[in-house]
């Protein structure tokens, strides 16, 4: 006879509150999202609303354009994270206390926190994939960011130290949890990295390009404030936010700002942001959007109780009470 083993609920205490969190951008199948971008009504009309923005069909040009990270991908997930948000707010009632976005759902959070406008999150989108195909188009070297999990923090150490004896130059860029981090450095060392990795026991995951959150892309910052933000107006949040870097509570437009430029050039720290949002009430983390990860970590899983809101879900048929 097989035992069925389920979750034990978590144990949140007086931390009644509420956070919505957009995740970070992930490989994730047209499929599933192109089909919610068309039935689920709140997508629709954010869809509508883009199409106006960008002046042609996004999701034409989402099923037509090869790439996980392209420009209509990276504008197709802002605006499903959004859909997404305002669903689950609907059907479960939300009222969010806090937003944060790790990594690219920081642009999501800064429209959803009341910053930025829909049409000025779609045109920030927009730009900002563009502006990241610029600049590595011209940078010097080819460089990418290598995901890995199991890989405990004196493990990754020695890994480290090899690669400074061998002159290599590499940054932490996102610390999701404890033993799972990225690691950005020349695209000609992953080969090496992954079977460093695999050696120690760890489990080297996706690979990520363009690469962000390094101290070396200052240059970055610079050509997205021009490029990207010059003509955008924040507004003070009517949400607080908390920092994805370092979970610090935003409460102005020009700190939202800052944040999203910053994304450039200061890492995420997961684990740091999710402590903040302990130490503020919040027992709840509700996840909009396709997440393979971020929600689905040790220290959200087992802190928080983690209500995902993404595609499938939404789509899911709803259930008609039984007449009488």
């Amino acid at each position: 006879m097989t035992t069925v083993q389920t979750r034990q609920p978590v144990k949140t205490g007086n931390r009644v509150k509420n956070a919505l969190v957009f995740p970070g951008m992930g490989p994730s199948a047209f499929a599933e999202a192109g089909r919610f971008m068309v039935v689920n009504p709140f997508a629709r009309k954010l869809v509508a609303e883009a199409d106006d923005v960008l002046g042609h069909s996004l999701f034409d040009r989402f099923q037509k354009t090869e790439g996980d990270y392209s420009v209509p991908a990276q504008i197709a997930f802002f605006v499903n994270c959004l859909a997404l948000a305002q669903w689950a707010e609907a059907e479960k009632g939300i009222d969010p206390a806090f937003v944060t976005g790790p990594s690219f759902g920081g642009k999501a959070t800064a429209v959803r926190c009341g910053a930025l406008s829909f049409a000025d999150g779609v045109r920030l989108t927009e730009r900002f994939a563009r502006c990241l195909d610029e600049f590595f188009a011209d940078y010097p070297e080819q460089v990418a960011t290598q995901s890995f999990a199991r890989t405990p923090a004196a493990v990754l150490e020695e890994i480290l130290a090899e690669l400074t004896a061998q002159g290599e130059e590499f940054e932490i860029t996102c610390v999701v949890d404890d033993d799972f981090r990225m690691l950005t450095l020349r695209a000609d060392r992953l080969e090496w990295l992954e079977r460093r990795l695999r050696a120690a026991g760890g489990l080297p995951l996706y690979v990520m390009r363009p690469p962000m959150h390094a101290s070396a892309f200052s240059a970055l910052r610079v050509k997205a404030a021009e490029d990207v933000m010059a003509d955008l107006t924040f507004r003070d949040p009517t949400i607080p936010v908390v920092s994805d870097q370092d979970g610090t509570v935003l409460t102005t437009g020009e700190q939202i700002r800052d944040l999203l430029l910053d994304c450039c050039t200061r890492p995420v720290d997961w684990p740091t942001t999710l402590s903040s949002l302990r130490r503020l009430g919040v027992g709840t983390l509700h996840v909009a959007g396709q997440d393979a990860l971020f929600g689905r970590v040790g220290v959200a899983t087992q802190t928080f109780t983690v209500v995902p809101a993404n595609p499938r879900l939404a789509l899911r048929p709803r259930r008609r009470p039984v007449a009488a």
